[in-house]
């Protein structure tokens, strides 16, 4: 692919580190930003939800892993963040590639203070979050008027790797909606014990999305009180996006890639209004 050539396109200065955004997992939702990064950096340190359509575009790179998986062998934060800082010391043209948005549960906040601590510039550039784009590709939007006025991100996991124990679970489930959880597959168990303590419905409507965007996407729905065991029984393994609320009927209809290999969406209205025929 040539270079960018139109606009008023950022340079990567040699010494800087830009923080980059890779989308969530198809090529094709990176940014033209992060493309000008690609095309300009000499080191690219991504990490393990970046796919090699998107490494492609960087041949010229040299190509660090530092990936980071749950219950695997994983690079560990501080190792990462200091390589960051040793790179950028050495003259080169940095970008830390990450899968979705880096400020968005990618721990992009803790490796940006670590490099303005070490006085390395840096630049952030966005990237599609997996809770909003990878929804979209399984066919849930995360507002629709008729469903919600608001929408909770959340992680499924704290510091320590348990479920997070510090969020007031009975205002979540009460105040909001629609709830994406990022990385909650392994403790959607305790998760949705905590949801329904806190008065959420149990047969609130659950959505499982592994894989978003990729080839390997797969979508699970299920309720909140079954979603457990739904999703033991399935097999499906992280990565994942969950989603809780009303919006997961949305997918009857909303479902394009099966339209689009000629299976058609469900004849009613998930939210329980007929639909002319036509349109069927």
């Amino acid at each position: 692919m040539p270079p960018l050539s139109n606009g008023d396109w950022p340079e990567l200065q040699p010494g800087w580190v830009w923080l980059c955004g890779a989308g969530p997992g198809d090529a094709g939702l990176l940014t033209l930003h992060g493309l000008n990064a690609l095309q300009q950096a000499d080191v690219i340190v991504y990490d393990a939800l970046v796919g090699d359509g998107i490494l492609q575009w960087a041949p010229q790179a040299e190509h660090i892993y530092a990936g980071k998986r749950g219950g695997k062998a994983s690079s560990k934060q501080r190792d990462i963040s200091l390589t960051l800082v040793e790179l950028a010391l050495e003259g080169r043209k940095v970008v830390r590639l990450k899968g979705g948005d880096p400020f968005v549960f990618g721990r992009g906040g803790e490796e940006a203070q670590t490099l303005v601590q070490h006085g390395i510039p840096i630049r952030i550039v966005p990237g599609i979050s997996a809770g909003i784009g990878g929804l979209a590709y399984a066919g849930i939007p995360v507002t629709h008027r008729d469903v919600n006025q608001c929408v909770t991100f959340l992680t499924g996991h704290d510091k320590a790797g348990d479920a997070p124990t510090s969020l007031d679970w009975e205002a979540i489930a009460k105040g909001s909606q629609v709830i994406v959880v990022y990385m909650g597959m392994k403790h959607i168990d305790r998760i949705a014990d905590q949801l329904i303590a806190g008065g959420r419905p149990k047969d609130d409507p659950v959505a499982f999305v592994t894989s978003a965007t990729t080839g390997n996407q797969t979508v699970l729905e299920s309720t909140l009180q079954n979603a457990a065991a739904d999703a033991a029984a399935s097999g499906l393994e992280p990565p994942s996006i969950v989603c809780i609320g009303r919006a997961v009927e949305l997918r009857k209809v909303l479902d394009w890639q099966s339209m689009i290999v000629g299976i058609q969406p469900r004849d009613l209205d998930p939210l329980g209004r007929g639909r002319p025929a036509e349109s069927a």
